[in-house]
């Protein structure tokens, strides 16, 4: 299992894809492209490099400001998993916002759950590695971040 762990780096030391990702954020995150292959071919970037980056790659002033996050968990489908899975979020001092979970499918369902982590007690890199090693998790992935 991987864990993600952060890092404070001076834009001027990235690689070009990367700092190009972040340009393709903004327009999408300001309104003035309508589509990911807009953004990427109007500050001339591969959509492949936009995805791969997209995740990893964050101004410093949205990290410090995040109060809110989206997870994506593929689960096995298993009585108790989701209030498992709650009370582990729960104890990290998370407030649960939203949680969308899909019809089990083959014993395996997606759940997504948006969190307040104002309240946060343990470190975001922490809570995912506690939620990685849950036996019914088969992957755990932050979808996004804003305030």
């Amino acid at each position: 299992m991987k864990d993600d762990t952060f890092y404070l780096v001076r834009e001027d030391i990235l690689p070009e894809a990367m700092k190009k990702t972040l340009e393709v954020k903004k327009l999408i995150e300001r309104g003035k492209v309508d589509s990911v292959a807009e953004a990427v071919q109007r500050v001339d970037l591969s959509r492949s490099a936009f995805y791969k980056y997209r995740d990893a790659v964050f101004p410093f002033h949205t990290m410090v400001k995040e109060k809110l996050i989206t997870l994506f968990f593929h689960l096995e489908d298993r009585s108790g998993t989701l209030s498992h899975l709650l009370s582990v979020v729960a104890n990290a001092g998370c407030n649960v916002l939203t949680i969308h979970q899909s019809i089990p499918i083959q014993g395996r369902a997606n759940v997504t759950l948006s969190l307040n982590t104002n309240g946060m007690t343990e470190d975001i890199n922490q809570l995912m590695m506690k939620l990685r090693r849950l036996e019914f998790v088969e992957k755990v992935e932050i979808l996004g971040q804003g305030a």
